[in-house]
């Protein structure tokens, strides 16, 4: 062996570009992984500890480290198959010297995922107190129940995904000091919702060095406790959203707002709207450049509350990702078929990239003078699509279109409702070249679908089709033809010059 390979840096540079290459997609290439640093392992005793380090990192289930153990690996992978939740019926726990084997490989995982409890019994022979695996960075719990959880919690541990809320949850946020990454996904929840609801924000309020921090709803106290940790920028929060649960609101009586000074992204997917316009109106975001809501409204003065209060969060400066989706708004309200003035209260975001407003049971009101007024304040946009319930019959034409377009050069993926009665676009000859994805919806039917491809054909060379329509499909479908036919005319004509 070359005596470069002795200088620890230079193998472990070689292992972390194997790792690179053998990044595995797919469930065989995963296994051609894993054999490739296996025969790494058997090269040399140099080569060994940090190529089984490198093996044993990433682990999806604990049954691969309990296959180590002689007497459970046929039991594990009977027939050469994939186990399932019955092979440890019946089978007597680790012995000593079987612990020994499995805590010396189980030292080495960094990322593990557990989703099963039925083989936790093989393992009583580790005092409940130790932990299984010292070292671990990572770790997604895919169980209701904390039980035997004292063995997987390190204090090593940086990233950890729930899927219950229960007494230990203090445990880990207590224990795992380390903690930066806390998602909480809390699939169902009963009579018991408010004190579980409650246990989580106040073990949230024991956290210190959240980074990333995804969860149920939080109370007041916990939502002023996390905007004073330095190192948050990330936040997520994830109504329950059963019909008929008793509300879960912020407290009105806040003297002053609070202060977020370090959140960049925050998500809220909450089922009441008025838990939303309540964080709006008694929180500040000024680093905010991502912000994405989903939720119901159940008014048109609802609505206007919540517009209004998005507009005053005061991340007008910084704000450069916005995705908003309203579930529902009419049916249950009576007011099916009216119209969102939504866009004038997001026109004060100037540094808007991308804008994504979906109403699935209200249209969102657009003409030519909004749309221009709308691009003159977001230059910088990249991705404009709102899409509402066509109800209504919208009245930006192709010339409003293509006005509002100059004054988005950098716009490349576009859905609107468009009226096509009209195909006249005025003297505006520019071409729009960075357009390439392009999304129409109309309610009346295209009087010239050839026409309508010859618009888009001059105004948008880099579009070869327009997507996602739900309206007149066969019609859009005859434009795409007529434009696809343009297209060809173009290279056939070009074909023969480019040759000589």
């Amino acid at each position: 062996m070359h005596r470069a390979l002795l200088i620890p840096e230079v193998f472990l540079e070689i292992f972390a570009h194997v790792n690179q290459i053998l990044n595995p997609s797919s469930t065989g290439e995963k296994a051609l992984a894993r054999k490739s640093i296996a025969a790494l392992a058997r090269t040399c005793k140099t080569f060994h500890e940090p190529a089984m380090d490198l093996l044993w990192s990433k682990v999806d289930q604990v049954e691969p480290l309990l296959g180590c153990v002689t007497r459970l690996h046929p039991l594990i992978y009977h027939r050469g198959s994939r186990w399932d939740n019955t092979w440890s019926k019946g089978v007597e726990p680790l012995s000593a010297y079987e612990a020994r084997l499995f805590l010396r490989h189980s030292a080495r995982v960094r990322s593990l995922n557990v989703q099963s409890d039925h083989f936790f019994h093989l393992l009583s022979v580790i005092p409940i107190g130790k932990c299984v695996f010292p070292r671990l960075r990572s770790l997604t719990w895919k169980l209701s129940t904390g039980k035997c959880l004292n063995l997987f919690l390190s204090r090593t541990l940086h990233r950890c995904f729930l899927f219950t809320i229960n007494q230990d949850l203090k445990n880990i946020v207590t224990r795992c000091a380390a903690l930066e990454d806390l998602s909480i996904k809390k699939l169902n929840f009963d009579a018991s919702t408010a004190d579980e609801l409650s246990l989580l924000s106040d073990s949230v309020r024991l956290c210190k060095q959240l980074v990333t921090l995804s969860c149920p709803l939080l109370d007041w106290a916990a939502w002023e406790y996390i905007s004073n940790l330095p190192n948050l920028v990330r936040l997520g929060v994830r109504d329950v959203q059963i019909r008929g649960a008793p509300p879960w609101s912020l407290e009105r009586d806040v003297a002053y707002p609070t202060q977020f000074l370090n959140i960049t992204a925050l998500s809220l997917q909450v089922y009441s709207a008025r838990y939303i316009v309540a964080v709006m109106q008694h929180s500040q975001f000024s680093s905010l450049t991502e912000l994405k809501i989903e939720t119901d409204l159940l008014s048109s003065e609802e609505a206007e509350q919540f517009f209004r209060a998005l507009s005053n969060c005061k991340a007008c400066q910084t704000l450069q990702q916005l995705e908003i989706t309203i579930i529902s708004f009419g049916p249950r309200s009576g007011h099916q078929g009216s119209s969102l003035t939504a866009i004038p209260h997001l026109l004060c975001f100037t540094q808007l990239q991308t804008l994504r407003l979906v109403c699935r049971f209200s249209n969102i009101y657009l003409d030519d003078g909004l749309l221009s007024e709308a691009t003159s304040n977001w230059s910088h946009l990249r991705t404009l699509e709102i899409e509402g319930s066509c109800l209504h019959p919208s009245t930006v034409t192709f010339r409003g279109l293509f006005t509002a377009l100059r004054l988005c050069p950098h716009l490349h993926t576009l859905r609107v409702l468009i009226d096509p009665a009209n195909t006249e676009i005025g003297p505006n000859k520019i071409q729009h070249t960075s357009l390439k994805t392009v999304d129409f919806d109309t309610l009346s039917p295209i009087a010239n679908t050839a026409d309508v491809a010859r618009i888009i054909f001059n105004a948008l060379p880099y579009v070869d089709q327009v997507n996602r329509f739900t309206m007149h499909t066969k019609e859009w479908d005859e434009v795409n033809r007529h434009l696809k036919y343009l297209k060809a005319a173009v290279l056939h004509v070009a074909g023969p010059a480019s040759s000589l």
